[in-house]
């Protein structure tokens, strides 16, 4: 629908499409292990933020999400899940120097509650409470990776 009102210079930022890449959940230590889980579990998380131009008017944005849980005592494993969720955003006469702060904070913010939502289900699917991801502030990790670029660039000039 937004593709066909394209046609002038306003500019339109819209979500065509969410989906899962890729989705794994892994239990390994199963049925002994839900003995030991009720315990704290430690755990251990990282996400990456990637897109690429699928066309002139559209991006794919992905979050990719591990996060793995251990017994504080034994390291044993609990689950571990991974999660590529992705978007496919439209992009029309949307001014070059605004696509970064889309791409790296806009639609990572409209994406992260479904992956939010997916790693619960998994966890509860999997025998276990619901592993509750925090919010993130996607801007906030925006604007530190910058600053992080601009203070390596002052250090290999001078």
């Amino acid at each position: 629908m937004a593709e066909q009102q394209a046609t002038d210079d306003t500019p339109i930022f819209n979500l065509q499409r969410i989906y899962v890449k890729d989705i794994s959940f892994e239990n390994p230590n199963s049925p002994e292990v839900f003995a030991e889980a009720n315990k704290q579990p430690k755990v251990k998380m990282s996400m990456d933020l990637s897109h690429r131009k699928v066309n002139d008017e559209h991006w794919e944005v992905i979050i990719k999400i591990n996060a793995e849980t251990r017994v504080q005592e034994s390291d044993k494993l609990v689950f571990e899940i991974e999660v590529e969720q992705a978007g496919v955003f439209f992009f029309h006469n949307i001014p070059e120097e605004h696509i970064p702060l889309l791409l790296n904070v806009d639609c990572p913010t409209i994406i992260f509650p479904y992956t939010r939502q997916i790693i619960s289900q998994l966890s509860v699917d999997g025998g276990f409470m619901p592993f509750t991801l925090e919010p993130v502030n996607f801007n906030a990790l925006y604007q530190a990776k910058l600053q992080e670029v601009k203070e390596k660039e002052n250090v290999t000039v001078q």
